[in-house]
């Protein structure tokens, strides 16, 4: 009787796609999940092995800033390798055949993975405020302290993803039943305070800080821009470009974030609200292509990185660059003509 209390929760993983008699989806919609999802998962491990690789390579990308970048892209990676990968799979086959320790091990890795880098970007977004917005130069943004941020952000979400393994809460099957994460659904005292708490602590407290952060930023901006001093004064034109190409990288994860988080207190405010499940399954799928848009960010909208990771993928050429033979000639040229005009005025 005890093993069946615990096995009743743990959901039934058919392998013909139905819950309760009802046929979620037709076989080709699991077709095209798998497709989207294989096409998603192989751009964002090449492109966020790219990232790691090229940071540790050139000696100028590694500043504090650029750990938490790397930390993101390795988070990125858990979520495409132990997440991603393995939806997958389920889509292919048409149902969730990895058992329950499988639905156990994809929960908590993309939950785990997910919530560190929201940590990770809540890190850089107070990481832009002490860079920007210090006074007279007063406060710096050290090597220990982006290390302590990264070590902030696994610890938190580890002690946060760990509860459901030990009982409080679960992690079960969602959507059309070919992935996993927390249960949003029971109706159960215990699970619903687990969720709540996490929702509180994990989603919402990143999030304040990264508003907070970037709200206190752009007002910074406005106001030295209104002085008439970001050229040299307290910002920098590469200061700016970073803190709008991290702007950018933060609303293209809530993007992909919000809308789940919403669905999740949606169904936890409603208990007996019935959603599709095809429905339920869109922001569920929009979070794990979340890990493809960071690394594009860095690479457009980052002039420095641009320069380290073209020609890293190109052989190392660079195609959009200024052919350095035409400017080495121009400059000697330049360089020629004076010289001559100097000394016939007062040659030597």
């Amino acid at each position: 009787m005890a093993q069946e209390s615990i096995l009743q929760p743990l959901m039934n993983f058919s392998h013909e796609g139905n819950h309760g008699g009802k046929v979620l989806m037709p076989r080709i919609g699991y077709t095209i999940l798998a497709i989207i999802m294989a096409i998603f998962c192989t751009a964002a491990i090449i492109l966020n092995v790219t990232v790691i690789i090229v940071t540790f390579k050139y000696r100028q990308l590694r500043h504090p800033i650029n750990y938490s970048l790397v930390n993101l892209a390795v988070a990125d990676l858990g979520v495409t390798v132990l997440g991603g990968l393995l939806t997958v799979e389920t889509n292919a086959v048409g149902y969730f055949n990895l058992g329950r320790i499988g639905c156990v091990i994809e929960g908590f890795a993309v939950a785990f993975f997910g919530i560190a880098a929201l940590c990770t970007i809540a890190v850089i977004a107070v990481d832009r405020v002490f860079v920007v917005c210090k006074p007279m130069g007063t406060l710096t943004f050290t090597h220990r302290q982006a290390m302590a941020g990264i070590a902030v952000a696994w610890i938190w979400s580890l002690i946060w993803n760990t509860p459901p393994l030990f009982g409080w809460g679960s992690y079960q099957l969602e959507g059309v039943e070919t992935s996993c994460a927390p249960d949003w659904y029971s109706t159960d005292p215990v699970n619903m305070s687990y969720i709540l708490s996490f929702f509180c602590f994990c989603f919402a407290i990143p999030f304040l800080i990264i508003v907070g952060s970037y709200g206190y930023l752009m007002w910074t901006l406005r106001q030295v821009a209104k002085l008439g001093v970001a050229e040299g004064g307290t910002t920098s034109k590469a200061e700016v470009q970073v803190s709008r190409m991290v702007l950018v990288m933060i609303m293209a994860f809530l993007i992909c974030w919000l809308p789940y988080a919403a669905f999740a207190m949606m169904v936890v405010a409603n208990p007996g609200m019935y959603i599709d499940p095809v429905i339920a399954t869109v922001p569920m799928y929009l979070t794990k292509t979340s890990t493809v848009y960071n690394p594009i960010i860095y690479i457009f909208m980052n002039k420095q990185f641009q320069e380290c990771v073209i020609p890293f993928l190109c052989c190392g050429r660079n195609p959009w660059a200024i052919e350095p033979s035409v400017s080495a000639e121009t400059t000697s040229t330049h360089s020629n003509s004076s010289s001559s005009k100097k000394n016939q005025v007062s040659p030597a």
